[in-house]
């Protein structure tokens, strides 16, 4: 899993079998000093997460099966909402 940053939505009017009433939410990774890293991409959300929000985000097989359809073309997915979080130096 990856903490990532909510920065956008995207709608379409037509999708493959399998991302049918799924929300689809551009995410950008960050580090956990809240820093931006890579590239941003698109993952589903089935929990209700907003833009500005901080997210927990999975990729690949675990994300796919969140949808119980092996064929979807789902690679990454939000799975948390990230309240807050603590780190020691």
């Amino acid at each position: 899993m990856l903490l990532a940053r909510v920065m956008g939505s995207i709608w379409t009017t037509q999708k493959e079998k399998g991302m049918e009433h799924l929300k689809l939410l551009i995410v950008q990774p960050e580090n956990f000093l809240e820093e931006l890293e890579g590239n941003a991409f698109v993952a589903i959300d089935r929990i209700g997460a907003g833009v500005g929000e901080l997210v927990l985000v999975t990729q690949g097989s675990p994300a796919q099966r969140l949808t119980g359809d092996k064929e979807s073309p789902i690679d990454a997915a939000i799975v948390g909402i990230v309240d807050s979080f603590e780190l020691n130096n």
